[in-house]
Formats: structure tokens, C-alpha cells, sequence
């Protein structure tokens, strides 16, 4: 059965992993559906704050799903060592420095909560905009990405193994990386991710539903693309060329 993919743009002909660039337009019918409130009873309540305690001891699970191994040919793998292993220094792509600081100043803004360290939250912000931008990726997409899959937490694991922000499954260092690189290190982690993305929305021809479920490990179910759009929407409501009028 054909997925239906609401207002995201199917991109032709976007073979090439790094240069290939997709649009998408949202609007606010994201499928998020409104959930009942719920009242604990005092046993609940305990039990629940017990496994919550567990679970803090234990790991840090997220709801990050499961990229599925597949067997790669070899040019494919060549065009993904390559794009993994390149360690150019990050830069902002802007076209004015007034825009870049803008744009982190107003992102800073929306992740404070979740990353409450200022230098660590540019510095986490500088890297998910190279990194993204570098793949042919909207920034406030991959941020949403973030949010949805661990929660903007560095050390996530979830039930399957993914790692770290992007939730990045640790058989792509073994077909595509270097023996002793570090999931949970931000580059790293935030490089095999849009690198992974981007190898998806190529392979499903710009199709963002399709990528999106195949990144999770839930192609053809609704749920996931839906929650990660809604995300995006958070952030990606912003309009740069407030920047140059303001001065």
C-alpha cells in the first residue's frame, strides 16, 4: 500500500549523497493525536518512580528504534566511508555572520532546557548546523530528528543499542567507519547520523516519510515520521531575514 506523505516533496534524480539537497513545506497537521489524562493511583505512582530510579541506575534508554543492517555494494559503501571519514573543521553556512548568530541565538533559545550548559549548547548547535548542511539537510530537521530519538541526550541508549543524539546503531561503524570511533562523541555521532539520513532520503528518492521509517526502523508505519515532523515544525519556524532588519 502506497504511504501517504502529506506535504513532503519526493526529490528526482538525487543520487549523489552529498550534493543532493530536499525541500520539504509542513503546515500543522502533523497526526499528533491528543492523549487522556492520567490519574496514578498512590501504588502506580511508586512502582512507577521505582522503575524510573532503575532505570537512571542502569542506562539511559531512548525511543530511538532500530536501523536495520543490510548488505551494502561497494560503491555505496566507498560514497559512505567517504562521507564519514572526512573531518573538515565545522563552519557555519549563512550568508552573513549576522544571520549565523541569529539563527544560534534563537535555536539556543528553544534547546535551553534540555542542554542547560551555554558553551556546550553553541558548540552542540554549530555542529548539528555544519554536519546537517554538509549532508544536504535542514539543521531544525536533524534537531527534531534529535528530540524524537534521544531526547537531546548525549550518552542515550536505546532498547536495541542505537547511541548517542542521533541514535546511530553501532554495525555502521563496523561496514562503513573505523575501528574505535566513539558513537556518543558529538561529531561522530552527529556525522554517521545525517550521512545515514541522507543515504535513506537517496535510496527512497526524497521521500521523508519513507527515509524517516527506514531510519527507525519502522518503514511503512506513521507514527515515528509524524512525531519527528512535529519537532521540526518547533524549530523550523524561523525567518532569517529578520536578522538583517533588525539592525
Amino acid at each position: 500500500m502506497k504511504q501517504e506523505t502529506g506535504n513532503v516533496k519526493r526529490e528526482t534524480g538525487g543520487s549523489n549523497l552529498l550534493r543532493s539537497v530536499f525541500s520539504c513545506s509542513l503546515n500543522s497537521e502533523c497526526g499528533i493525536r491528543n492523549l487522556r489524562p492520567f490519574h496514578p493511583s498512590p501504588f502506580t505512582f511508586h512502582l512507577s518512580l521505582f522503575t524510573l530510579t532503575l532505570s537512571l541506575l542502569f542506562a539511559v534508554t531512548a525511543y530511538g528504534g532500530t536501523q536495520v543492517e543490510e548488505v551494502l555494494s561497494a560503491s555505496v559503501r566507498g560514497v559512505l566511508q567517504r562521507a564519514v571519514s572526512d573531518r573538515a573543521a565545522p563552519k557555519l553556512a549563512f550568508a552573513s555572520q549576522r544571520e549565523a548568530d541569529f539563527w544560534l541565538s534563537e535555536m539556543s533559545r528553544r534547546v535551553a532546557k534540555r542542554i542547560p550548559d551555554a558553551d556546550y549548547r553553541i558548540d552542540f548547535l554549530k555542529t548539528v548546523h555544519y554536519e546537517a548542511t554538509r549532508a544536504g539537510l535542514d539543521p531544525q530537521l536533524v534537531l527534531g530528528l534529535i528530540e524524537v530519538e534521544s531526547g537531546f541526550r548525549k550518552y542515550a541508549v536505546s532498547e536495541a543499542g542505537a547511541r548517542g543524539y542521533m541514535q546511530v546503531m553501532p554495525f555502521w561503524v563496523r561496514d562503513i567507519g573505523t575501528s574505535g570511533q566513539d558513537l556518543f562523541h558529538l561529531s561522530t555521532n552527529l556525522r554517521y547520523g545525517c550521512t545515514i539520513l541522507r543515504y535513506y532520503l537517496d535510496m527512497e528518492n526524497g521521500d521523508l516519510f519513507r527515509a524517516l521509517g527506514r531510519y527507525n526502523g519502522s518503514l511503512g508505519r506513521p507514527e515515528y515520521p509524524n512525531m519527528v515532523r512535529a519537532a521540526w515544525h518547533k524549530y523550523g519556524n524561523i525567518n532569517l531575514r529578520t536578522a538583517d532588519s533588525s539592525s
